[in-house]
């Protein structure tokens, strides 16, 4: 199987690249977010899944490990394809889909092509309060960059709130839940303290 290529870019179709390595043109499926950061004559390395499926062999290449395990685990989802895990990719890179479901956001998961309100609830709820998928090397995917910035002091994620509130021994589903209401009193950009807080105050009522 293959599992990363490095080469050129030779030249860049619908949803397709061709990236020489070494003298061989690869043909790589490829999402929107990936392609568009992608230039003819560009030297760059794609992480890739191998599909093999009786006579189809097919190439999806993901510009970070990050997106590539996103890939793999949103087609256990029932009713993914593929498309539909590429096109949830295209709007909502790994940290946003991680949070999109903590938070349940139906609504920002059903942007993506060819995901109706049905399978976008499904995606949501299969994903609530789970930990990212596992990236090759055995890094959770949504650690694997560690050059990625981190959100800005004063305006964290709602993942990030979540995040301690599990570590502190509070079930995924009630932290999410607690981090709305937190959002929802205090605002976006409320401070992690802040929002912690007034989220600790609802779970020990």
């Amino acid at each position: 199987m293959i599992g990363k290529l490095t080469g050129k870019v030779e030249c860049i179709g619908d949803g397709e690249l061709i990236l020489n390595v070494g003298g061989v043109g690869y043909l790589v499926h490829a999402g929107a977010r990936t392609l568009r950061n992608l230039a003819i004559g560009q030297e760059t390395e794609l992480h890739v899944e191998t599909y093999v499926r009786q006579d189809v062999f097919k190439l999806f290449g993901f510009s970070s490990e990050q997106e590539r395990a996103w890939f793999v685990r949103l087609q256990d989802v029932q009713g993914v394809g593929a498309k539909s895990a590429l096109g949830v990719l295209d709007v909502l890179d790994p940290e946003e889909l991680m949070q999109a479901a903590l938070m349940e956001d139906k609504a920002a998961v059903a942007r993506a092509n060819g995901v109706g309100p049905k399978v976008a609830a499904r995606i949501v709820a299969e994903l609530h309060g789970k930990p990212a998928p596992m990236g090759r090397g055995g890094v959770f995917a949504a650690q694997a960059q560690t050059d990625t910035p981190a959100p800005q002091a004063g305006a964290p994620s709602g993942a990030d709130v979540v995040s301690v509130l599990i570590n502190l021994g509070f079930a995924g589903t009630d932290a999410s839940a607690a981090v709305r209401l937190a959002i929802g009193r205090a605002g976006a950009e409320a401070s992690l303290d802040e929002l912690i807080r007034i989220a600790l105050q609802e779970l020990n009522k």
